[in-house]
């Protein structure tokens, strides 16, 4: 039990700006096993999100308003981590000619075009979600949505090789398939745990499409895996289970 209470206060202090002791500059020891708890962390962020979603709606404010502060909310309570990954998959995907430039962009702190454009579709795309949401709904949205995101990195890194020798991603390492199944089994109970049966099964087929998808782009642009690789595919998945749940229930 201590180890899995470890390794939950370490995704915390990954995933989320919340205060977790942890020698300074230095990476915790367990921070590879600690990925096993990414979809409870994940999920625990969802909640907080469609709650905060939810006690604004219960002002009077309009449904897009409520949205749009909760999901700002959201990125206030994790750095925008995954959301940087993102804008910088796209500026160097879309900017670089060649694997070497595509990864010299993705480093580059600056945001580009391409970055600014997928971050305003990408936000666009789970605000009008979560809007469309019913009240009945949002919190259990918001919580399969974000553990099945954060479920599927342990996978993604554990079968992507590294794109380049040093980085966030090579620096961590990588999770032993074990640790990879456990976060795929804890994520995929929670989403059937959040949702009905048949809405859950079609979550995990999402994500799962949308984790293959990212990783193939990946390989084809840059031969595997950086931390931004695993923040895009976060992305991606989270708005494509929010837009499944918000087709299902709008």
């Amino acid at each position: 039990m201590n180890e899995w209470l470890d390794d939950f206060k370490t995704a915390v202090a990954f995933l989320t700006r919340l205060p977790m002791p942890h020698p300074d500059g230095a990476m915790p020891q367990n921070f590879v096993r600690a990925h096993r708890m990414f979809p409870v962390v994940g999920a625990l962020i969802g909640a907080a999100i469609g709650l905060l979603c939810l006690a604004l709606r219960a002002t009077g404010l309009p449904d897009l308003a409520s949205a749009a502060l909760a999901l700002g909310g959201g990125m206030l309570l994790t750095g925008a981590l995954h959301e940087d990954g993102l804008a910088d998959v796209a500026d160097g995907f879309g900017g670089g000619r060649d694997t070497a430039a595509k990864l010299e962009i993705m480093r580059d702190s600056r945001l580009g075009t391409y970055g600014a454009v997928i971050l305003l579709v990408s936000f666009a795309a789970k605000l009008a979600a979560l809007a469309a949401l019913p009240d009945a709904q949002v919190v259990y949205a918001m919580i399969a949505a974000h553990a099945l995101a954060r479920g599927a990195l342990p996978a993604m890194s554990l079968n992507l090789p590294y794109a380049r020798k040093d980085g966030l991603a090579t620096n961590a390492g990588q999770p032993d398939a074990a640790v990879a199944v456990v976060a795929v089994a804890i994520a995929i109970v929670i989403a059937l745990l959040a949702l009905s049966w048949g809405n859950g099964f079609r979550a995990v087929l999402v994500t799962a499409l949308c984790a293959a998808t990212i990783a193939w782009l990946a390989m084809r642009q840059i031969g595997g895996q950086t931390g931004d690789v695993l923040g895009a595919a976060e992305q991606v998945a989270e708005t494509g289970v929010l837009l499944l749940l918000a087709a299902r229930f709008g």
